[in-house]
């Protein structure tokens, strides 16, 4: 998974403008974070359309502050530079929450 350098919400328009793109927040101090990291490679694989890229949320604090992210672990999915969903709290989540929750997407070309 790529990992996102430090930018600001303009600078990331220049990641997520083409294809599908899906942000995972998280931090190394995230014991929910921590639980869904091992289930990742094989959503990953499962989602070949989607370039997943890794967030730092401490990293990139505000970044997530100005996309609205307040927990972690949180996804959000973009397609061609709009965004098309997330799934966005403080609550633990499983590989099948996460997939459905991919599997609930629908981009702007469906």
């Amino acid at each position: 998974m790529e990992q996102l350098p430090k930018m600001s919400a303009a600078d990331l328009q220049d990641v997520v403008k083409s294809g599908k793109t899906m942000l995972f927040f998280s931090a190394t101090w995230c014991p929910d974070c921590t639980f869904i990291k091992p289930a990742m490679p094989a959503i990953e694989a499962e989602y070949p359309d989607f370039k997943f890229v890794a967030v730092d949320r401490d990293e990139n604090i505000d970044l997530a502050a100005e996309l609205n992210v307040f927990g972690i672990p949180s996804f959000i999915a973009y397609a061609d530079g709009q965004e098309i969903g997330r799934l966005v709290n403080k609550d633990r989540k499983t590989k099948a929450e996460v997939e459905t929750f991919i599997n609930s997407l629908s981009t702007p070309a469906d």
